[in-house]
């Protein structure tokens, strides 16, 4: 009986939301006094609150938001957005913009999220920004942007309120804080503000000198820490010594530690590997025939006291089709290949549509593990790096469990996998669905598998003492039902060092919400290091900043920036002022000046 009741209320909710969506909230924008528009800008919307029904371009893709669209998202749709990183969002409270996200964001109570992929994506970065105002034409599907005089003035009394919070944060909780420099230049933006205030006309051009200062504000509010952990990950797109020495010599002086290395990708590794050769594959990325990189990158690394730890990308297989060299994983052993249920009995071989038409192999297969464990070995014995950072450590992306087609979207039907299922349960998981009894058994005979590859890297990791960190979602239903991902699991039983948890957003209280997420489902001996997206996303330096400041208020043990591609001069000049780098006379936070100050993360936490 409650739980009829219960449906009932969520019922309501959910039509009163769409009745504030058709009629309220979101009818034409009309200025207000005085207030001058400096842009307005018309898109076409292609859906409100996707369903597989409604939207078959989206349906092999996160959040049901497919190639070009432009998707509104209402509380009616659910809690998040669930979307990826390949996108960028606009979070609405009201009328207004009050954040930029890039993925996954929070759908307020009382607005929408605006998502918007490749061309969408475009015009959401070229016209909208924190303060725009909104309108949405539910009739004719069309949704207006407009950049005001208030937009300006919202975003710079924004930006100044919150440098503000983290300057009293940091006061109450740095012993020698000094906050000269912040200060002075929010005394500068606040001058500015008031300029913008009384002169509508030039209310751009005042408002943005605030925003220029509250941004220099902010660049030096948080203070350097000496114990954490400052990282990047990096694709070797370079081929030479002096290349790869320039790159390093780039890290050191922005105060970068620890180099996330990607050693093997796309099926190849960037050594010469004796493994490789063993079972017939590639033996070294073509790029990079005639010397070893990987030598280079650790020896000069070391000559500058970064750490190198190897981005291994494990049950990913690459992008090409295995028809086009015979020498490819899967051109090779197309019986590793991994399989949806929808296709669980072609003689083709699958890629991922939502995975950049990735390829990927059979975590099941023993075989497939086998060959993972002798590369691994291979790489400590002979480089001795200091961590391996395993990455795609997962099945691949499969729809969300409440959508039409999850089943059929589901990976690890292959016959090796069926048969060993089969032989323990009677059963052929190609057959079952989410309501049977044993799905639960298939689902975790899935999981435990990953959990099997992570245990045996644990421990020659240990062995060899090198540390090892695992790439993971943080948001641990989806990483269970879309990934098969238990990291939960492996740290509750010690087979990691740490996890480098995806932050797939640019604002930080989505941010926020899935730091709280990890913390609540770790152990305390597994370290917790924040890979921030916010570059690769193309956020604001501010973005960056404010997800720091959220890393520092969990106490987490560390920063690691995806990727070294997007981080642009702009975001090292930020970092450099004083995150990454201890500024002269300024306090330098060590265990013994600070006390502990652990963020308390309630059971219940935010919204999921």
């Amino acid at each position: 009986m409650k739980s009829k009741v219960w449906l009932i209320v969520i019922s309501i909710f959910f039509c009163l939301c769409s009745v504030v969506f058709a009629q309220n909230v979101y009818s034409e924008y009309v200025p207000k006094n005085n207030e001058v528009i400096f842009n307005q800008s018309m898109f076409k919307i292609d859906i409100v609150d996707p369903k597989a029904s409604t939207n078959w371009k989206g349906i092999n893709y996160p959040g049901l938001r497919g190639t070009n669209q432009l998707v509104i998202y209402t509380p009616a749709f659910g809690y998040r957005t669930n979307t990826n990183e390949y996108g960028t969002e606009a979070v609405v409270t009201g009328d207004t913009v009050s954040s930029l996200s890039g993925a996954d964001s929070l759908i307020p109570a009382n607005g929408l999220v605006i998502s918007g992929h490749g061309q969408a994506k475009k015009w959401i970065n070229e016209n909208i920004m924190v303060g725009a105002k909104i309108s949405i034409d539910t009739e004719n599907k069309i949704i207006t942007s407009y950049i005001t005089s208030e937009t300006f003035l919202y975003t710079a009394r924004e930006r100044i309120k919150e440098v503000q919070n983290m300057l009293l944060y940091y006061t109450q909780n740095t012993a020698g804080y000094n906050c000269k420099r912040t200060t002075q230049n929010l005394a500068k933006a606040n001058d500015f503000i008031e300029k913008a205030a009384k002169n509508s006309e030039d209310s751009q051009k005042y408002a943005s000198r605030a925003i220029e200062y509250a941004d220099l504000a902010m660049s030096t509010v948080i203070p350097y820490d000496s114990n954490e952990l400052k990282g990047v990950w990096l694709r070797p797109a370079y081929f030479n010594e002096k290349d790869i020495t320039k790159v390093l010599d780039t890290l050191a002086d922005s105060g970068i530690n620890n180099l996330f290395l990607e050693t093997y990708y796309h099926g190849k590794t960037i050594f010469p590997s004796k493994t490789m050769a063993k079972y017939g594959f590639i033996k070294q990325n073509e790029d990079f025939v005639g010397f070893d990189p990987l030598k280079i990158w650790i020896r000069e690394a070391h000559k500058r006291n970064i750490k190198v730890h190897i981005w291994f990308e494990t049950f990913y297989a690459g992008n090409k089709p295995p028809e086009t060299n015979p020498e490819y994983i899967l051109a090779k052993k197309p019986g590793w290949t991994n399989r949806q249920r929808k296709n669980a009995d072609t003689k083709d071989i699958p890629y991922s549509v939502s995975e950049h038409n990735g390829y990927f192999i059979d975590p099941a297969n023993p075989e497939v593990q086998n060959f993972l464990y002798e590369l691994l070995c291979e790489i400590i014995t002979s480089y001795k790096p200091d961590g391996i950072n395993l990455d795609y450590i997962r099945y691949p992306q499969s729809m969300d469990i409440g959508f039409l087609g999850y089943e059929a979207s589901n990976w690890g039907y292959t016959k090796y996998a069926r048969n060993e299922f089969q032989s323990m349960y009677g059963v052929d998981p190609v057959i079952l669905k989410t309501s049977d009894p044993l799905w639960y058994q298939w689902k975790f005979y899935r999981c435990n598998k990953i959990t099997s590859f992570v245990r045996k890297a644990s421990v020659i990791c240990r062995y060899h003492n090198v540390m090892l960190t695992t790439v993971i979602f943080p948001n641990r239903a989806l990483a269970l039902n879309t990934k098969m991902q238990d990291w939960r699991n492996w740290s509750m039983n010690n087979f990691v060092d740490g996890f480098t948890s995806l932050f797939l957003t640019c604002d930080d209280r989505t941010a926020m919400n899935l730091m709280e997420e990890v913390l609540r489902n770790k152990s305390a001996a597994t370290k917790l290091y924040a890979g921030l997206f916010v570059t690769f996303m193309n956020g604001s330096n501010s973005d960056l900043m404010k997800q720091i400041h959220a890393v520092r208020k969990y106490s987490l043990n560390g920063i690691i920036i995806f990727d070294y591609a997007h981080l642009g001069e702009s975001y090292l000049d930020t970092l450099t002022e004083s995150v990454f780098k201890p500024v002269r006379k300024e306090v330098v936070i060590t265990e013994s000046s600070v006390p502990k100050q652990q963020v308390k993360v309630k059971s219940g936490g935010r919204r999921k």
